[in-house]
Order: C-alpha cells, then sequence, then structure tokens
C-alpha cells in the first residue's frame, strides 16, 4: 500500500532556493560556532555537565524559560521567545516553534512575524534566510491551507556538539566576540490534516543561539547540518 503523505512531508525544504552569499555567511557562521571563533562563555571548559555550561542569569533575564505554549493567555501564530540567559533551554523553545505550525488559523505572514521576534537584532550575525527557510513557499503555505493542515512538536533533549565543546575548550578566550552557541536539539513533529495525520515523526536540528550576558537569549540561524 502506498503510504499518503501531506504536501509538508512532500516538500520538507520550504524556502525557496538560497543566494549563494547568504549560504557561504551561514557557513562561515557555522565554522566559527564549531571552532570557538565567535564569542563563548569560558565556563563551558570547567565541566562536561550541561548544567555547569549555563551562563549566569543577568539583572535583564530570568533563569528560567517561558513556556512557549502561550503569550499572556493570548493564541497566537508563534509564541513569543522566554526571557532566559540558558542557551540550551532557548535553542529548545526556539525548536518547538519551529516544528509548530497551525496553517488553519494564521497566515504565512502572520507566522513569518512570529519567528522574527526570535531573532538576534545584530544583523552582523543574524541569518534570517537560513529562518525562513523552514517555513512552507507562499504557494505552499496555500496548498497546506487547503488540507486543513497543522503541526505539533515534542521537544526531547538539547546539547552543546562535542566539536563545539571541544574547539572552546582549547579556545576559552574566544568568550569575548559574539556569545554564539551551537546548540543541538532533538525531538518529534506530529503533522495533521484533513482525514488523515501523519503521525510523530523524530526529528533534530543544530541552532546557533546569542546569549549575551546582559541580554536574554535570541536566534541567529540553522545550521545547515545536524551537528551530533
Amino acid at each position: 500500500m502506498t503510504k499518503k503523505h501531506s504536501p509538508a512531508t512532500q516538500e520538507r525544504t520550504y524556502g525557496a532556493p538560497s543566494s549563494v552569499s547568504r549560504r557561504a555567511l551561514m557557513g562561515c557562521l557555522v565554522l566559527a560556532v564549531m571552532l570557538a571563533a565567535a564569542g563563548l562563555l569560558a565556563s563551558l571548559t570547567r565541566s562536561e555537565s550541561p548544567a555547569s555550561a549555563k551562563p549566569s542569569p543577568s539583572a535583564k533575564s530570568t533563569p528560567q524559560a517561558a513556556s512557549p505554549e502561550t503569550t499572556d493567555g493570548k493564541h497566537e501564530a508563534v509564541a513569543s521567545p522566554p526571557r532566559t540567559s540558558d542557551p540550551i533551554e532557548f535553542a529548545k523553545a526556539a525548536t518547538k516553534v519551529l516544528w509548530t505550525y497551525d496553517i488553519r488559523s494564521f497566515s504565512r505572514a502572520e507566522h513569518v512575524a512570529g519567528l522574527k521576534r526570535w531573532m538576534t537584532s545584530e544583523k552582523k550575525y543574524a541569518d534570517w534566510e537560513s529562518v525562513s527557510d523552514q517555513v512552507p513557499t507562499p504557494v505552499l503555505w496555500s496548498r497546506m491551507h487547503d488540507n486543513g493542515q497543522h503541526a505539533s512538536a515534542k521537544v526531547g533533549e538539547g546539547h552543546f556538539p562535542q566539536a563545539f565543546k571541544t574547539a572552546l575548550a582549547q579556545d576559552p578566550g574566544a568568550i569575548a566576540e559574539a556569545y554564539v552557541y551551537a546548540v543541538t536539539v532533538t525531538g518529534k513533529q506530529s503533522i495533521d490534516w484533513k482525514g488523515s495525520g501523519a503521525g510523530a515523526e523524530s526529528r533534530s536540528t543544530t541552532l546557533a543561539v546569542q546569549c549575551r550576558p546582559d541580554q536574554a537569549c535570541a536566534l541567529v540561524g540553522v545550521l545547515p547540518s545536524v551537528a551530533p
């Protein structure tokens, strides 16, 4: 029996082909993160435990990540980012919103606007294109709307990739520049549409997250490949 696929599973890569220059910039960012060329917290080198890798909370950010489900009790196209200084907790929340959408209730423009709130305001580091590539194209969004498609996500664990930790241990002084972390997150995405459902699909992603000591974390971009 031929398995039926939703429009989203038929076209997993949602965005239009990225420009060579933007992909090259993202590649440089990934390399910088993995080599600890971007600023990173030196405390990560003191222990392999993720708990000890968390930056100290500042007066402007809370130590706990807010729930990505709701904001002030209102249903939104994309939940507001949590105010946390923990890159792993932030990356898990960001992954959940990247894997969650409700095309029945919100327009593509509303969804995109919601995702932009998660981005770092530092244009030098922000790779919005790598994030917008996760969103269905306008044509596909319309097709998915006709099918009443929506997706939910359950996030499992998040961790700093081993290459990231190794590079940081070799150059702990790289803390001073951008405070960009690589975080790999795993979980499951469930997709449903009219008359059927795709069930839960295991997924994983690696995000670049910026967490400066005096600011809440923000999303830098989605790395083009998953770092173990």
